[in-house]
């Protein structure tokens, strides 16, 4: 055998002397078959040096297994969704499994396209990430961050309340009182769970969420454009307030932005709280005190109990992990001139 293109299960066991299904017994790695290591190790030899690769598509369709994931997300970026990403993919890898993503950017239309999508190129299962499905897919489903129950689908969510709580007690331990509420965009997620449980921790504390302190968020965007034209709006109507909530750490990073332009400075003039802890909150000056999600290991849950509900096992229908609450440069006291 010297041609590659040529080479073929069937030729590859002719010119070892072996049955064509021992040759795929060592290279699918089947588990249970008694086959010495020395001809394994032939085996595996001569599949590397005439590039024999085992046909996937036939393996398949044999065990009706495809050891592949659709994964559905808005789009990536430097923060919430690639960290999650980056803890499902861990897992993926670990279990050889290969994985499709699908970028919606919130679109209802592509939401529910997508599934149908993936599941006719062979997918085993589907996990979304802050996606809001309207209909559950055929196929086993796992979704971050989706608040909206679906039967048999699992969600992985975050403590909402524990983490309102932690931020706002932390603001009125400073002396915080006028404070600037943010609320996330509408097609987000985590926006309506986020905000009733903000609502309720200002009321537990005796805080008053006022209207002309409120911003809502629009664009659908993954920078720090996300919160610097709404404050920039702010400020021009009014500079009554001590302290900005904001939605997450890429609009507070425009928060800040937006106050230097402003002269309105971190903290000692205004304080400023972000939510999920990316990689680049610890290295924006001022560092940025915020809410930490466990970002990686939501998205190792979410992979393993989809793994789990492949192999027809039992999972919760939520799975609940809990923030940490991370004081860092950008909160201080309300200085007595404020």
């Amino acid at each position: 055998m010297t041609d590659k293109k040529a080479v073929s299960l069937k030729t590859l066991a002719e010119h070892l002397g072996l049955n064509p299904s021992t040759i795929s017994v060592v290279l699918n790695d089947t588990p249970n078959r008694s086959i010495p290591e020395i001809t394994r190790q032939r085996v595996r030899d001569a599949a590397r040096k005439f590039g024999y690769e085992p046909s996937h598509i036939a393996r398949s369709l044999r065990s009706k297994k495809t050891q592949t994931i659709g994964v559905m997300l808005p789009e990536m970026g430097d923060g919430y969704h690639s960290q999650v990403l980056n803890g499902v993919a861990e897992v993926l890898m670990r279990e050889n499994y290969f994985f499709f993503t699908v970028h919606h950017r919130h679109r209802k239309d592509l939401v529910a396209q997508y599934p149908r999508l993936l599941q006719a190129r062979g997918v085993e299962g589907i996990l979304t990430i802050d996606t809001k499905l309207q209909t559950v897919p055929q196929v086993p489903t796992v979704s971050v961050a989706n608040h909206a129950p679906l039967e048999d689908v699992s969600s992985v969510i975050l403590d909402e309340e524990v983490a309102a709580m932690e931020s706002l007690k932390h603001l009125y331990d400073l002396g915080h009182r006028k404070i600037v509420f943010m609320r996330g965009q509408s097609f987000s997620s985590d926006s309506d769970v986020r905000w009733e449980a903000t609502q309720t921790a200002a009321q537990k504390l005796g805080l008053r969420v006022r209207a002309d302190l409120t911003i809502r968020l629009q664009k659908d965007t993954v920078t720090p454009e996300l919160g610097f034209p709404d404050m920039t709006e702010l400020l021009e109507r009014t500079r009554d307030f001590t302290a900005v909530l904001c939605f997450n750490d890429i609009s507070a990073i425009g928060v800040i932005r937006s106050l230097a332009d402003a002269n309105v400075s971190v903290p000692r003039d205004c304080s400023v709280i972000g939510f999920d802890d990316i990689p680049a909150a610890e290295y924006q000056i001022p560092r940025l005190t915020t809410v930490r999600q466990p970002l990686m290991e939501m998205g190792r849950t979410a992979a393993s109990a989809l793994l789990r509900k492949i192999a027809g096992d039992t999972v919760d229908s939520i799975l609940r992990l809990e923030p940490s609450f991370i004081v860092r440069e950008s909160t201080a006291k309300v200085s007595k001139r404020r």
